[in-house]
């Protein structure tokens, strides 16, 4: 026991002297990249908000070093912007608050920027980050990859794929019938990175914010380096928060517009498009071609980014400039590829991975599974009716969302007749098939096209 926990005081301070050296706290105003002009404002808009504010709340709010807050005190005092209020309610620091003077200028501040957080990262800093952690170095092994999986069936051949395709840096295009387990599989990617990150709260363009750090995408990791140290040569710069590795997963709700910085007219703020906040990451774009925006203008979309590394955004009257293009992304979808795109973009795109249907000892292996998981006895005969009876008659492929769902709903039918739901019969699995599937016969009129097609829908 003492053995571990030297190990792990011993790895803490490892991890802090790297996140240091990545991203050293600025101890100087000139070190932070940005004007005394822009932090003075966001100080007096910050006290605005609050009211008053003591030196430790502000190096709080702002993410900034004492020495850094000191010369923003001294600007502002100097301007007659600020005053001294006494000490506050622990007796020990003394409050500040604004003056009728800037009480005028924070207004005018929220005029130009409705901006209130964090220092922001000036952007040429961040590029240099997100170099520097670039997500290509972590790369996947056999080992790794076949821990992740180590409780889920997927065929061996689909493993050779993947985890190469991790590592080459290109996007990867996966693809097969709808229930094959292509979102499942995908979602469970980001669990090969194992190591971290830095994340800006916001970035600085010419000194325009764009808010980046996203709560519902980005993971902080639990580190006391996540506020500000009072001790100024320890902890990385607390503008960037410590998180896990992004996973940002879209679906048919993906449109142009959220690929583009957004401005908010009413609070006046820029919002990071999602491949931005992906950086360092993954990027998942799921059920590819269901999108409110066409297949081909998400797909032009990605050309440059993909060829440059590097993608081009827009603020506000046009001004342009350049952000790092640093994830995987992964682009999914039960429509043919060849439907959704040509050959030239195709091309690009450096992997092409189908999910197809099981085998039944796969198919097998998954319902066990499922009755362990439900609580369910395994039996025998009742995955063979499944196979022969079910399957086999009706020509429908064995897919790995068929035993869950078949199992399922089987046990919702005999809990509703109040029997036991760790025990089912075959009745029960008939009635959940019959209940499962569109029926497709004479009475519903469908056309010869789509009764073919059966086998392509559930």
């Amino acid at each position: 026991m003492n053995d571990a926990m030297s190990m792990t005081a011993e790895a803490a301070p490892v991890q802090s002297n790297v996140l240091q050296q990545l991203a050293p706290r600025p101890l100087a105003l000139a070190e932070t990249g940005l004007s005394r002009h822009f932090l003075t404002e966001l100080m007096i808009k910050h006290l605005y908000d609050a009211g008053l504010l003591s030196s430790k709340q502000l190096m709080q709010r702002l993410a900034l070093a004492g020495p850094v807050l000191e010369e923003l005190i001294e600007f502002l005092r100097q301007e007659v912007m600020i005053e001294v209020h006494g000490k506050g309610f622990d007796k020990r620091e003394l409050s500040y608050g604004l003056t009728q003077r800037g009480r005028e200028s924070a207004i005018d501040a929220y005029a130009r920027s409705g901006y209130l957080g964090p220092a922001p990262v000036p952007i040429q800093r961040y590029r240099e980050v997100v170099a520097a952690q670039t997500v290509h170095n972590a790369h996947v092994t056999a080992e790794s990859l076949n821990a992740l999986f180590a409780d889920v069936v997927l065929k061996d051949s689909l493993k050779q794929q993947l985890g190469p395709a991790m590592n080459s840096g290109r996007a990867i295009f996966i693809y097969g019938p709808a229930g094959t387990g292509k979102t499942y599989i995908t979602q469970k990617l980001t669990g090969l990175f194992a190591d971290t990150c830095l994340i800006p709260y916001a970035i600085s363009v010419n000194e325009q914010v764009v808010s980046l750090f996203d709560p519902l995408l980005h993971q902080p990791v639990e580190s006391a380096e996540q506020s500000p140290s009072l001790m100024l040569n320890q902890g990385h710069d607390p503008r960037f928060v410590h998180c896990r590795r992004p996973e940002v997963i879209t679906g048919g709700e993906l449109g142009m517009d959220m690929l583009e910085v957004h401005f908010n007219p009413v609070t006046k703020e820029y919002q990071a498009p999602l491949q931005l906040k992906a950086n360092n990451g993954i990027f998942i774009i799921d059920d590819m071609g269901r999108q409110r925006a066409t297949p081909m203008e998400i797909f032009n979309r990605w050309i440059v980014p993909m060829e440059e590394k590097q993608d081009y955004l827009t603020l506000g009257a046009g001004r342009h400039f350049q952000t790092p293009f640093d994830q995987i992304l992964v682009f999914s979808s039960n429509i043919n590829p060849l439907d959704l795109a040509d050959e030239a973009f195709l091309r690009r795109i450096g992997y092409k991975i189908y999910f197809g249907f099981l085998q039944p000892d796969e198919y097998s292996r998954i319902w066990q599974q499922v009755c362990a998981e439900k609580g369910i006895t395994f039996d025998p005969a009742l995955l063979q009716c499944a196979l022969t009876d079910l399957h086999a008659r009706h020509q429908v492929g064995l897919r790995p969302c068929h035993p869950r769902d078949l199992l399922g709903m089987a046990q919702d039918r005999v809990r509703y007749l109040g029997q036991d739901g760790a025990t089912l019969d075959t009745e029960s699995l008939h009635w959940a098939w019959d209940s499962y599937f569109v029926r497709l016969d004479a009475e519903t009129e469908m056309s010869s096209t789509t009764l073919n097609r059966r086998n392509d829908h559930v």
